[in-house]
């Protein structure tokens, strides 16, 4: 059997201007980088303005687990399935970070034969995006320790502004600078990892370019010595940023391995940020075919519930429908077996993995007003019993189900699928809405979030978080909530599978995404700072006879 780089490696891509002449954009609007990836000039985009939007559908799924469930996968497999059945299609991704392809997750190109190519460059460099960002972050940490080191004539006292990189990197998580400044804890810094750099929401939020520039200039990065907050404007640091990031603002479009055209743009992580892909790729995307298949990060109580109050909010934006993705292995997982058991047949376990699914499917229905379609993406070792017990499960939850086999078989396994969102998106049943009203207070916010999507009893605030609540209240409280937590449950702690009821989310700390325009809750004991596991898979990845082996 194939690895997934070996299956990228013996693909024949076109020539990417060939790719974008399906999407009526002329060579002239490409700026190339090499053959097979390009950006979308500043021009392309304004030329699309006048177009009509497509259908926008969501891929989310269920709460990840150690077996994987395929969501990038199948969001490729579904694009070029809905190519398959004659549909003008588009993907519509995020882009990988450098963290996870050398950590435990892996690239974030999909697999087998449902890939974005070339998936190497994608998963590695690619257009240089990750590096413009980080750039532009630490610039500002510059200019901010500058700024205090020549007499700081603002009146620093305290600075919240950290650096990063884009590296899971345990040992920078608290950092102390030798550098002489005479304010208490003005040594005291870290490093956050690039996607949760509020540059890089900053990024995936912001409209255009002067959007872009505004954005940054209103983040807050100290506090002065009367309490007044300092903000990148007063430094005067939001020309450089924008300047740094102004080619890494266009848009990416690469290909599948069947040729379907796929923007992959931004990456926010939806565990600390709001996990989509830029809002400028998506409107793009949307004015270039029929319908365009997109991903929101994780499973659906974090991905998929930031997508649509913090991301469809801030950009008028709203998916006709949403597909949630599940594995027979991970609901088996959800059900109570371990990882050495998940290949064997297990009814008891499966069903009692199904209360995972339910709850994401009652939450998009019930709270969101979409219309849902599961799919089953399909392992081998799935057994025809295991696979209509799932069937039978979510009929009975009155929601379309779907087998897809895109991973071995490319766009047409996943035909089912593509036939089911186009018969579910002609009906044009979803009454979509937010989850709460920007009037109402941060703490009814996230405890609308933590009782409504996560089944929490409450929300316990630490100290720390009760202090900042009353601040940011006063000043930001009709901006949404972008809750940071585990991606492992639907709780703040990730080894409560299923869908535990009773538990009480922990809020440690509040911080203000001033630019971005949301308030981030850190819940239990997630970090920006990700590590390594024992054995990462930077260990399997190498160079041979002048080829990329081992990622995936």
């Amino acid at each position: 059997m194939q690895s997934d780089i070996e299956i990228a490696q013996a693909a024949t891509l076109k020539p990417i201007s060939d790719i974008a002449q399906q999407l009526n954009i002329a060579p002239q609007d490409l700026m190339l980088y090499g053959h097979t990836i390009a950006k979308l000039s500043p021009n392309a985009i304004t030329k699309l303005q006048s177009m009509p939007n497509g259908k926008l559908i969501l891929v989310t799924a269920i709460s990840p687990t150690p077996a994987g469930e395929g969501k990038t996968t199948t969001t490729i497999g579904l694009a070029d399935a809905l190519n398959y059945i004659n549909k003008r299609a588009v993907a519509c991704l995020r882009e990988p970070s450098l963290g996870p392809v050398f950590g435990m997750k892996g690239g974030a190109t999909g697999g087998g034969h449902a890939q974005v190519v070339p998936m190497e460059n994608i998963n590695l460099h690619f257009t240089g995006d990750f590096h413009a960002i980080t750039a532009a972050n630490n610039l500002l940490a510059a200019l901010i320790d500058n700024h205090v080191y020549h007499g700081n004539t603002l009146n620093i006292k305290e600075i919240s502004w950290r650096r990063c990189m884009d590296m899971n990197d345990r040992a920078l998580r608290n950092v102390q600078l030798l550098n002489g400044f005479e304010m208490p804890n003005s040594s005291l810094t870290g490093f956050d990892i690039t996607v949760a750099s509020e540059v890089m929401a900053v990024f995936c939020l912001a409209e255009d370019l002067s959007d872009l520039k505004t954005r940054l200039g209103r983040m807050q990065v100290a506090t002065a010595i009367d309490e007044k907050p300092i903000f990148v404007s007063d430094l005067q640091a939001e020309g450089a940023m924008t300047a740094l990031l102004k080619d890494a603002f266009q848009p990416n479009l690469v290909q599948t391995l069947e040729h379907t055209p796929v923007i992959v743009h931004g990456g926010p992580f939806a565990n600390i940020a709001h996990g989509c892909n830029s809002v400028v790729a998506t409107k793009a995307a949307l004015k270039m075919a029929d319908y365009v298949v997109t991903e929101a990060g994780f499973g659906a109580d974090l991905g998929a519930e930031k997508f649509i109050n913090i991301k469809c909010r801030k950009a008028n934006l709203q998916p006709d429908v949403v597909v949630i993705v599940a594995t027979v292995r991970a609901l088996k997982y959800h059900g109570g077996a371990e990882l050495g058991e998940l290949n064997k047949e297990n009814i008891h376990y499966l069903l009692g993995g199904m209360s995972n699914l339910s709850q994401h499917i009652g939450n998009l229905k019930e709270l969101f007003g979409l219309q849902v379609i599961v799919a089953i993406n399909h392992f081998s070792q799935d057994t025809q019993t295991e696979i209509d017990t799932v069937k039978q499960a979510v009929e009975t939850l009155n929601c379309k189900v779907t087998i897809c086999k895109h991973w071995a078989d490319g766009g047409a396994g996943a035909v089912d699928l593509a036939q089911e969102v186009v018969k579910v998106l002609a009906k044009n049943q979803s009454t979509f809405k937010f989850l709460y009203e920007n009037n109402r207070s941060l703490l009814e916010k996230i405890e609308t979030i933590a009782k409504k999507v996560y089944g929490a009893k409450g929300v316990e605030l630490s100290d720390v978080a009760i202090k900042k609540l009353e601040n940011l209240q006063q000043q930001y409280g009709d901006f949404p909530i972008c809750i940071a937590k585990t991606q492992y449950s639907f709780s703040s702690d990730a080894k409560l599978r299923g869908s535990p009821t009773g538990h009480t989310l922990l809020v440690n700390d509040l911080r203000l995404s001033r630019g971005a325009g949301f308030i981030v809750a850190m819940c239990g004991s997630i970090m920006t700072m990700p590590g390594l596991p024992k054995a990462p898979a930077s260990m399997r990845i190498d160079v041979m006879n002048g080829k990329v082996t081992g990622l995936s």
